[in-house]
């Protein structure tokens, strides 16, 4: 195929005269199967008699004759003199996967090189993207140098420099080069970025995937932070490289001083190790180093740490006064299929504050779980099975009065309608041991707005508890159960819009108890009004639950000239016989019972499976919201819930009183209410009530307001509670929570709180920090 293009008219074919061609919008050429590395057509001259310039016997350069390519510029120039050609305008090449854009790009035979000049950009097959003020290339692209540089990489790194040179297609010489891996801010470009490194000259060898530097500056925000006259590292598209990494330095007051250079060991593509030795001045050489491993269907990974402390003195009096200290960890994870994993994560430690001591935790970790587990999850099921063991970090904590637990949770809802409606089975396990009874002195049950409550220090010591002041959060001994529940409902909605569900369940548990020796003055001493207190021994435990019920709800929508509003009254009516052995298992994790609106309409109110809510109960409510054109969103809700017949459960309390003084006791519970209002997306105000059924007294307040302006957002929060004698809460607590957070820019932001505890009329709680987070 020839493809040629007759010079300009009066010129002919005399060489060293420019030849040119324009459209009306400038014209475009097309240039197919020509094997140019670079992308540009090299046109030969013919004879004076031919008038033309042909392909015909064109000088190709040494490429896949395979590849094509295609080019546009508005003009194109010929220098039949220096053998050039050049095009001029807006040129655009695209070849092999890449695109190259410029003002001008001239291609000199001779040289088979390309040089292109004005808003370089090109764009490689990799996903890089260079731009530059000039750049001359070989004419494969692989070899050439670039002046006032910057390369911008899929994996968001980026290299400038105020020249480049590229050899053998595979390095790279930058020029007073800039290496970084963060982001420009998209407002303000001209920012510092958090981190780059400058150097006078930065080698990248493509083949051996590294980055070297010479006279290198790391910078922060701009500023120099550490010089390093020459030092390596992995390039972007490495993950992993045998080699040191950054260096670690501490000061604490019982370590000493400590440094480490870590080192890291890629030994095989699945499995690597790095050993991170640190030696403290005071208490020597800690080593310290992990092991990963990847398998075909999981990984897994190893940690351990040792020393033997040169001066065990600065612990005296603490878990860590011992010569000889250490710890290991491992965690794991494999996938069995799509639907199955199981694994596990374990610490094993010296000591419960060896951790902590050498900065091995986070400052807010307080304890480390070891459990092993089983999951699976279909389209309509869950399974899950673990063993947990709970390991205390505190100095304060009491390894004996922590349990191990073992649970089994199983879901199921089935595909297939029964009677109509939607049916499933629940399934929990749930084993618990413990060496020591766990009293707590109800002066220490506290809300988080905190008041004393008066009762004697001393009172809960486990060589004379007293029920009367404590509570048993956590029983001695051993203890397991398992409960199994089937369910069904169905909603029916009728040609008045009135919406009927009926549901019924059916609820059965097994359980064994062997609970160690409690106190007798905790067994046989005096109890609160309607405490059942736990007893000794061994004993076991079949109990059912059989539950019918019926909801009804009938929403009416109003739509008036101001917006739309919804009232919907709704009762809830449960039948089901009394709730049998209350008090005489464990309480183990149901202790958790606040009566609001937010579980007005719940079958069973308890938090847990160790407690099940007996007897028949009807709810009752309404709910009002109205949506205000252009003026927010208003939401209430208030109710109040009846104990019909039999035995109200929350009228009689386990060991730790659990239903007591929660507002359900009493045959008629309190009334509880939610009022909220969000004139705006930002700005929202929530206030929650609980009165006293009898004389409508305030039993529970808390008031909050959350707004968002700009770059700052607001939170208050007030709460007001009255005492709860039989839960140890003598005194009526209040206060005020508030939260602030200011963003001052796209990645540093302030935030803070104050908790003012108004019955003691003091500040208990103060919190501040400084947050930076940014993409790189």
């Amino acid at each position: 195929m020839t493809v040629g293009f007759p010079p300009a008219e009066g010129h002919g074919a005399a060489t060293g005269r420019r030849a040119s061609r324009r459209g009306a919008g400038g014209w475009a050429f097309a240039v197919g199967l020509l094997c140019a590395a670079i992308g540009f057509a090299v046109l030969q001259p013919g004879t004076a008699a031919a008038q033309t310039a042909s392909f015909a016997n064109t000088r190709l350069p040494k490429t896949d004759p395979n590849k094509k390519m295609l080019v546009t510029a508005d003009e194109l120039v010929y220098d039949y003199e220096n053998d050039k050609i050049s095009a001029v305008g807006n040129v655009q090449i695209y070849y092999d996967g890449s695109t190259l854009e410029a003002k001008r790009v001239t291609f000199d035979r001779k040289a088979n090189t390309l040089r292109a000049e004005g808003d370089v950009l090109l764009k490689q097959p990799d996903g890089k993207v260079l731009t530059a003020n000039t750049m001359q290339l070989t004419e494969d692209f692989r070899d050439g140098f670039l002046d006032s540089l910057r390369v911008d990489t899929p994996d968001k790194t980026h290299f400038a420099a105020t020249r480049a040179d590229r050899t053998d297609g595979n390095i790279t010489v930058f020029q007073n080069g800039v290496y970084t891996a963060c982001e420009p801010c998209k407002d303000h470009p001209e920012k510092p970025v958090l981190w780059q490194i400058k150097a006078a000259r930065i080698v990248h060898n493509q083949n051996e995937q590294m980055i070297y530097y010479k006279d290198a500056t790391l910078e922060f925000f701009g500023l120099p932070f550490a010089y390093f006259p020459y030092f390596s590292s992995p390039d972007p598209t490495v993950k992993r490289k045998t080699g040191f990494l950054m260096p670690e330095f501490y000061n604490n007051s019982m370590l000493g001083i400590g440094a480490g250079v870590p080192f890291f060991w890629n030994i095989a593509p699945d499995r690597d190790l790095t050993f991170d030795p640190l030696y403290f001045s005071k208490q020597g050489l800690l080593a310290k180093g992990e092991w990963r491993q990847r398998l075909i269907d999981g990984s897994y990974n190893i940690r351990a740490a040792g020393i033997q402390q040169q001066d065990i003195e600065q612990f005296a009096g603490l878990p860590g006064y011992r010569e000889n200290r250490g710890m290991v960890q491992s965690s794991g994870n494999f996938v069995i299929n799509s639907q199955w994993q199981w694994g596990w994560d374990g610490t094993l430690t010296s000591d419960r504050t060896f951790l902590r001591d050498y900065g091995l935790i986070g400052a807010a970790e307080t304890e480390k779980i070891s459990q092993a587990y089983l999951t699976g999850q279909g389209d309509r099921s869950f399974f899950d099975v673990r063993g947990m063991y709970f390991l205390g970090l505190s100095v304060t904590d009491n390894q004996d009065l922590i349990p191990v637990v073992g649970t089994f949770n199983y879901n199921y809802v089935f595909g297939n309608p029964i009677f109509g409606g939607e049916a499933g089975v629940k399934v929990n396990f749930n084993s618990v041991s413990r060496n020591e009874a766990d009293f707590v002195g109800t002066s220490a049950a506290t809300s988080w707005v905190g008041g004393a409550t008066g009762i004697p220090p001393g009172s809960c010591l486990l060589s004379n508890p007293n029920p009367t002041q404590c509570l048993l959060r956590g029983a001695p001994g051993d203890y397991q159960r398992l409960s199994g529940e089937f369910y069904w409902k169905k909603t029916l909605t009728d040609a008045a819009g009135q919406m009927w569900t009926p549901f019924a369940s059916a609820r059965v548990d097994v359980a064994h108890a062997n609970i160690s020796a409690l106190p007798s003055s905790y067994t046989d001493g005096p109890t609160l009004a309607g405490q059942n207190v736990l007893q000794s021994g061994n004993d076991d435990l079949i109990r059912a639950m059989p539950v019918i019920g019926l909801d009804y709800r009938y929403p009416f929508i109003s739509v008036e000239n101001w917006g739309t509003q919804t009232i919907e009254p709704r009762a809830q009516l449960i039948i089901r016989p009394n709730e049998t052995s209350i008090g005489k298992f464990p309480n183990e994790d149901a202790q958790s019972l606040v009566f609001d609106d937010a579980n007005l309409f719940s079958v069973s109110k308890y938090s847990g499976w160790d407690r099940v809510e007996g007897g028949s109960r009807l709810n009752v409510g309404v709910t009002y919201t109205a949506a205000l054109n252009g003026a927010g969103v208003v939401s209430a809700v208030v109710g109040q819930s009846y104990s019909l017949f039999g035995k109200n459960s929350f009228a009689y309390g386990d060991m730790a009183n659990t239903g007591l003084e929660s507002g359900l006791e009493t045959s008629t519970s309190d009334y509880v209410a939610r009022f909220s209002y969000s004139p705006t997306n930002n700005l929202e105000f929530i206030s929650r009530f609980r009165f006293d059924e009898a004389n409508y007294t305030l039993q529970r307040l808390e008031l909050e307001g959350r707004t968002s302006i700009d770059r700052l957002s607001v939170s208050a929060t007030y709460g007001r509670y009255e005492p709860q004698p039989l839960l140890g809460y003598y005194q009526e607590r209040e206060g005020v929570l508030t939260t602030a957070s200011y963003k001052l820019t796209d990645v540093w932001s302030v935030s803070g709180g104050i908790r003012y505890n108004i019955a003691q009329a003091s500040i208990d709680m103060t919190t501040a920090a400084i947050t930076y987070a940014d993409d790189c």
